[in-house]
């Protein structure tokens, strides 16, 4: 009866309430678009979009009841599952094909690969997924976690990014294009200062971002679910066509973003994360059901779990457009 009410008092439209990674960023620009081309309305939905804390961080906060959906780490969820938590949300649509996770190191140091890591000081940010990623990224390259020195701090990338050239740290956990673009905002050119012990390389069975939504949620309103990951598509194949639009899109929640270096993220995304060889012929949004395997055992593997969660708890690809309508990304 809630829910009824709550529709009525919105003009009809179902409530959405959507958490998103972190703060209002060049990387989330096709749910903006989607909302601002009235994606979302024609659906049915009324969507609204609140800053989160990280990715990984998101999966957790949807357990709360707070939210509806969200865009959360994939990789998190599984562990969550594995984990034995029963109120994990699901995922439906998939956004990143490859991890976005990376210890982005100084180009001119001695660390070339993750063999090279053992000694290392790093700095990561709490929360952040690649940190939180790292005992499964040890177990998939054979590294000692505990070889490594892990300094967890608050201050930004911006920040970390010169420290670390100046040499108090040895690598930064991040993502690969967030990072890239910190170090442009911080006046450093990321292609010649930086390179990256990148997830895709060294671990590349995990994935990265993905729409989620309760149980509840899709229980009560799966064709609201359905709509969702259409007005999603659609605003994903609105930012590939048109790359300044969608940062105008960010830049009208975010008057203060820095445009060259969001522009930048969302190409880089666009390109590395999304736009892989098997999204290029076949669009976003599905998973493949081994790597899902694969991750699950790394995880417990790493985590100490008993559980390996299956395909099936973690990603319902039942409300996914069919394949011939997905959003195709340009090749990396």
């Amino acid at each position: 009866m809630q829910a009824q009410t709550e529709d009525v008092a919105r003009g009809g439209l179902i409530p959405v309430r959507f958490i998103l990674n972190t703060f209002f960023s060049g990387p989330q620009a096709w749910f903006f678009l989607a909302a601002d081309n009235g994606y979302f309305a024609e659906e049915g939905l009324d969507v609204t979009f609140s800053e989160g804390n990280s990715l990984a961080r998101a999966v957790t906060t949807m357990t709360t009841g707070a939210f509806d959906a969200g865009y959360g780490d994939l990789n998190e969820l599984v562990r969550m599952q594995a984990e034995g938590r029963d109120n994990t949300p699901v995922a439906v649509m998939a956004i990143h094909n490859r991890p976005p996770y990376t210890i982005a190191v100084d180009a001119n140091g001695r660390i070339k690969n993750a063999a090279d890591l053992p000694g290392a000081r790093l700095i990561s940010h709490p929360q952040d997924a690649a940190w939180l990623l790292f005992p499964e990224f040890c177990r998939a390259t054979g590294i000692d976690p505990d070889s490594v020195d892990i300094t967890i701090s608050e201050a930004s990338h911006k920040d970390m990014v010169l420290q670390m050239l100046a040499g108090d740290w040895d690598g930064i956990f991040g993502f690969v294009n967030t990072v890239a673009a910190q170090a442009i905002e911080a006046g450093v050119d990321p292609q010649v200062s930086l390179h990256h012990l990148a997830w895709h390389t060294e671990a590349p069975a995990f994935y990265g971002g993905a729409m989620m939504v309760t149980r509840a949620f899709r229980d009560a309103h799966p064709k609201a679910v359905a709509g969702l990951c259409r007005a999603v598509n659609r605003g994903l194949v609105d930012t590939v066509a048109d790359i300044d639009a969608a940062i105008d899109a960010v830049a009208r929640r975010n008057p203060s973003l820095d445009r060259a270096a969001n522009r930048a993220r969302l190409m880089g995304t666009l390109a590395l994360e999304m736009g892989d060889e098997a999204a290029a012929p076949l669009g976003l949004g599905d998973v493949d059901d081994s790597r899902l395997r694969t991750i699950a055992r790394l995880i417990a593997e790493a985590k100490g779990y008993t559980k390996q969660p299956a395909p099936e708890d973690i990603f319902d690809r039942s409300y996914l457009v069919p394949s011939a309508e997905r959003a195709k990304m340009p090749v990396a």
